[in-house]
């Protein structure tokens, strides 16, 4: 008699990669390449991706191009074209590379938002699909910043949805962790694309987070910010690709963490204006 004893599955891991980290098709395999690498480890992977690179950008011109004022169901259906343009072609990669994956828009994945065009609201997400085929061992892509709404309708969540998609996906499936990939190392003390001596964070509470970016600071979208700290799920932002540590978006107990014993000060440019944003815990 066999009594082989019955493997408990790895915990769900979302990720989600930006459009810096897809701005190509090579930027798109080497995505396609660590993936793989995860999911030679065991782990469950439900990826969310953004637009290629500017693709949301060069839709919004061409629909400016049609019309002076384009009707916001027509753009919702435009622009969710790029993010099931990135889904679909990491799809395709990861098949080359023999990782069984399939792909979902929002709508398949089971994403309900309210009706508000341009700026819907996630209300709830039933992922069916998502759960039925993570456990057949494959990894889940799903298009990120769009849903549908109870009229179904095709809708798109505010500019950095993509973030809020991965952090509800993340909510929902019992997720251990929601990775948010870009091309910056974490979160600094400043944009270091514009701010030379800005130092990064290996950690941050999430409510220095949420104030930091709804100051401007771009790394992360505030509201996803807001759904991780209200649901205790924790965030961590790193650079594609990179080895460095990246930073942890997370509660921590100050009798314990020495991250407490220290003043940090964030910089977060929004618009023409810098907003000294004090992170004491």
């Amino acid at each position: 008699m066999n009594h082989s004893r019955q493997q408990t599955p790895q915990p769900i891991v979302v990720q989600k990669y930006g459009g810096s980290s897809l701005a190509d098709i090579d930027c798109l395999k080497r995505v396609a390449r660590l993936i793989r690498g995860r999911h030679r480890q065991g782990e469950r992977l439900c990826v969310v991706v953004s637009a290629m690179g500017d693709t949301t950008d060069r839709l919004l011109a061409r629909a400016r191009d049609v019309s002076t004022e384009p009707s916001p169901r027509e753009l919702d259906m435009l622009l969710t074209c790029g993010e099931r343009m990135s889904m679909a072609l990491l799809a395709m990669a990861l098949t080359d590379l023999r990782v069984p994956c399939i792909s979902f828009t929002g709508s398949q994945s089971g994403i309900l938002t309210d009706s508000v065009h341009t700026a819907a609201n996630i209300v709830d997400i039933r992922p069916v699909r998502v759960q039925q085929e993570l456990a057949r061992g494959k990894v889940v892509i799903i298009a990120g910043f769009q849903g549908v709404s109870p009229a179904r309708e095709i809708t798109t969540l505010r500019r950095g949805g993509s973030d809020t998609t991965a952090v509800a996906l993340a909510v929902t499936l019992g997720a251990r962790c929601c990775e948010i990939y870009s091309d910056v190392a974490g979160v600094h003390t400043a944009d270091p694309r514009l701010v030379s001596t800005a130092q990064p964070l290996q950690w941050i509470d999430p409510d220095s987070m949420h104030e930091l970016a709804s100051c401007g600071a771009r790394v992360l979208n505030a509201q996803a910010v807001a759904l991780a700290r209200d649901h205790g799920i924790a965030i961590h932002a790193r650079k594609t690709g990179s080895d460095q540590p990246g930073t942890l978006i997370e509660k921590a107990d100050c009798r314990t963490s020495s991250f407490c014993h220290s003043h940090k000060t964030g910089l977060a440019r929004s618009r023409d204006a810098i907003n000294r944003v004090s992170t004491i815990t």
